[in-house]
């Protein structure tokens, strides 16, 4: 087992997998993304694809749910985690675990929390975290990534 040290000086960005993003605009245009090796978040290729959406909606409203998976574990998204009264409401001792919408990094965390530490399939862990939240919704990468971990 290499030291972190090591895995730092052995990297190189050419071993780094070439990644595209797929980008829907303002208006619904639908773009795909490539980036260029050299120049640090310069676009390289934009090409228009198939389809037009309607483009996105702003929803301005907070977002206080806070989802308790256990007396210690809430999920919340970044308006939770920003409102004292809210955070009130639960008892020193308890960690909240959230991202900006609360929806799909920290639930993931979670789901891959409840699979390590108590030993649950992903179904199982899964299903009690959206129990406790349910407008999570792991990117699919994440989703992926839980579906084969094995603690």
């Amino acid at each position: 087992m290499h030291s972190l040290a090591q895995e730092i000086q052995g990297f190189s960005k050419d071993r780094l997998k070439k990644q595209c993003t797929h980008v829907t605009t303002v208006t619904g245009k639908k773009l795909l993304e490539r980036r260029s090796n050299e120049g640090e978040g310069q676009v390289e290729q934009v090409e228009e694809l198939e389809g037009s959406g309607c483009g996105f909606v702003e929803d301005t409203s907070l977002d206080l749910q806070v989802g308790v998976v256990r007396p210690f574990l809430l999920l919340a998204s970044q308006d939770a985690a920003h409102d004292i009264d809210t955070l009130r409401r639960y008892k020193d001792g308890v960690v909240l675990v959230h991202c900006n919408a609360g929806v799909s990094r920290s639930s993931s965390i979670v789901i891959g929390y409840l699979m390590l530490k108590e030993g649950l399939p992903f179904d199982d862990a899964y299903s009690q975290v959206k129990l406790a939240r349910p407008s999570i919704r792991p990117n699919p990468g994440f989703y992926q990534q839980l579906q084969n971990y094995t603690p």
